[in-house]
């Protein structure tokens, strides 16, 4: 028998952004993000090999610098945010590559689609902030395509050229909190 702990960390939305880029007319890219999000993770000890990994993100908190630009994203062309008020992960594995390096796979749902994404995370690593809190920081990198997910609005310029690209790049910095330790007793 060994005991092992099980922490609880929290999102610190202070120190944490949720960015999103796309390519503009196919010569520039827009970043857009997310306001108000929560995410939890629950690991074994400080593995976070084992951890269960959730989060969601309020869509009318979208934020692109652009009213309008938003208010077209939060509707009916893209997230259609009335009917589907956020969009969620849930991890099924985080797996170490080398180093810093991990893989985190999980199920991404926006509007009613739920499909599989597979997202590059570096640990900055654990510390302790001046307060005394155990803080654990990622920097999770990934792509998606925003036709698989029913974000297919469109339209051409004069030269045929799309205006938004399928390819939507994600860029998350993550500062969590470690907020509860329980310990547990496993066979072993």
């Amino acid at each position: 028998m060994k005991n092992m702990a099980t922490n609880k960390w929290v999102i610190d939305t202070t120190h944490s952004e949720v960015e999103f880029k796309v390519k503009h007319l196919m010569i520039t890219n827009t970043t857009g993000k997310f306001k108000n999000f929560e995410a939890t993770v629950e690991s074994k000890d400080d593995d976070f090999t084992k951890s269960k990994i959730s989060f969601s993100a309020t869509v009318d908190s979208i934020d692109t610098r652009d009213e309008s630009r938003d208010n077209h994203l939060k509707g009916e062309d893209f997230f259609n945010s009335e009917k589907f008020p956020k969009l969620s992960f849930e991890s099924t594995s985080f797996t170490h590559k080398d180093g810093d390096h991990y893989v985190l796979s999980g199920s991404l749902t926006i509007r009613d689609i739920t499909r599989p994404i597979t997202l590059d995370v570096e640990f900055g690593g654990i510390t302790k902030d001046p307060w005394g809190q155990t803080k654990a920081g990622f920097t999770v990198k990934g792509k998606l395509s925003r036709s698989a997910y029913g974000l297919q609005w469109n339209a051409l310029t004069e030269s045929g050229s799309v205006v938004v690209s399928d390819e939507v790049r994600v860029n998350v910095e993550a500062q969590f909190v470690k907020v509860q330790v329980a310990e547990t007793v496993e066979a072993g």
